[in-house]
């Protein structure tokens, strides 16, 4: 009979626990209204500088709106990339000004469409964290973590997820 407060305290703590991180990611994620992100993550270049890919999905909430740039918490500059046209065979990318946001849906920044290209930056470690700031058009800017990844080390790519 004793064990059973014992059970009760731990499950009062998990309670705790999970309750305590969903608000915080919750609250790092949130940005202008309706602007949600999840599943964050960078490719660790195989070099300081060198240039690595970022990944991401976008949910807009609200209405249509439009990613117009990103920054990083180590520097270097990042360009929004995109497919060059939907009639090709192969997928070729070009630079856009901007990543449409459809109002009320989801968009995936992956490989074979729109992604972010991290050059000049500094050094990301593989299994840490950086920050990558969005900034839209309409709605306020939003600052998420995203996870350096080296998948040749076993680490996480898009296509492993």
């Amino acid at each position: 009979m004793k064990a059973l407060p014992r059970i009760i305290g731990l499950a009062g703590v998990a309670a705790l626990v999970a309750a305590g991180t969903a608000g915080c990611a919750a609250g790092s994620h949130a940005g202008g209204p309706g602007i949600v992100t999840a599943g964050a993550y960078v490719q660790q270049p195989a070099s300081t500088g060198q240039a690595t890919v970022g990944y991401l999905d976008i949910r807009n909430n609200g209405a249509a709106d439009q990613l117009v740039s990103v920054s990083t918490s180590v520097g270097g500059t990042v360009a929004l990339r995109g497919p060059a046209g939907k009639d090709q065979s192969v997928v070729t990318m070009h630079t856009v000004p901007a990543i449409p946001l459809p109002a009320d849906s989801t968009t995936q920044l992956i490989p074979n469409s729109y992604h972010l290209l991290i050059t000049g930056a500094g050094a990301m470690h593989d299994g840490k964290d950086i920050q990558l700031t969005l900034k839209f058009a309409h709605a306020a800017s939003v600052t998420v973590y995203a996870l350096v990844t080296n998948p040749q080390n076993g680490g996480s790519s898009y296509f492993i997820n």
